[in-house]
């Protein structure tokens, strides 16, 4: 994929949801506890590969995370206990190309069962956010516009492609440990029906608004607009922390006035500084739209489906919902 430092999140500890599935297995942020447990251990890369493995593997896996809680997921770089404590895990569920550091861990390692959820579905690429205007040629920072032109990796955010990643991984871990598949699988039917529930309840949300466009810190909703008939409007590209140009600001308090933007989004992990100046130079509001890298305690919400439901309602006020 082809992305400058793709940032994936900080791993919650404690993602246990209203699934009924039982008491999940403890978490660690520590990866040195990935292997050589009574359990099925799994390593995840970060948060929203994390939430998947305690979610179908139940009381059967033991997951521990390579992103500590807060951390960003986008410029994580391993140690060397947490690279040999890779080599002792029964499987690896990670993203590849988001997190590079993890991907040459991961390739290096022994671990048996090594699922990538970017094979697991459809990425796509959602285009640069800035846009080119007729009789504009190439400016000095269109190299960098090239690097975020590439293939989106925020498909958790979309509840129907975090679905099909589910099954993947629950098909894995059948495959790998074949004596707990009837568990597994009865564990990622739960999730899956949740996240069809969620998927209605943004379908039915969104269907009726004042307004289709938001603003937000990056672009990372650019799977969840498709899915419900929005337009992402990103400050920064695919990466949170690259700078936009005075261009690209201009442009969006241009784009605020025409297309009635009332909301600039910004994100728990990052500065919301330039955000904030757009707001303000723009005379618009600012809230929280979770990219849900990580989970901390300044998340508005315990788990994968909470912060979720509340970016929803964040969305809803935004663009007017009736």
């Amino acid at each position: 994929m082809n992305v400058r430092r793709h940032h994936v999140s900080g791993i919650a500890v404690a993602a246990v949801t209203a699934l009924g599935l039982g008491t999940l297995s403890a978490c660690s942020g520590d990866s040195s506890a990935a292997g050589n447990t009574d359990k099925f251990d799994v390593v995840a890369s970060f948060y929203p590969m994390q939430f998947l493995a305690e979610q179908i593997g139940g009381d059967h896996v033991n997951v521990t995370t390579l992103t500590e809680p807060g951390q960003e997921p986008h410029d994580l770089e391993l140690s060397t206990k947490q690279t040999a404590a890779l080599g002792e895990a029964d499987a690896v569920l990670y993203l590849k190309t988001l997190q590079p550091a993890v991907d040459e861990a991961v390739a290096q390692s022994g671990v048996k069962t090594k699922i990538d959820a970017a094979s697991l579905t459809k990425l796509e690429d959602h285009g640069s956010v800035e846009h080119e205007h007729e009789g504009e040629g190439k400016t000095e920072e269109a190299p960098a516009e090239e690097e975020e032109h590439a293939l989106d990796p925020h498909i958790w955010l979309d509840p129907v492609k975090y679905a099909e990643v589910a099954e993947g991984v629950t098909k894995a871990l059948e495959k790998a440990d074949p004596d707990h598949a009837a568990d597994y699988r009865k564990n990622a039917d739960a999730l899956t029906k949740k996240l069809a529930g969620l998927n209605t309840q943004f379908t039915d949300g969104l269907k009726n608004t004042r307004s289709k466009v938001f603003f937000t810190n990056h672009a990372a909703f650019g799977y969840l607009a498709e899915r419900y008939g929005l337009t992402q409007e990103a400050i920064s590209g695919l990466d949170p922390e690259s700078e936009p140009s005075p261009a690209r600001i201009k442009e969006l308090q241009t784009e605020a006035k025409a297309d009635g933007v009332t909301t600039v989004f910004y994100e728990t992990l990052v500065s919301d500084k330039t955000a904030k100046t757009l707001a303000q130079d723009a005379n618009l509001k600012t809230d929280v739209l979770d990219p849900l890298e990580g989970i901390t305690d300044k998340s508005k919400g315990d788990d994968y489906f909470q912060v979720m439901e509340s970016n929803l309602k964040s969305l809803k006020t935004a663009l007017g919902a009736k």
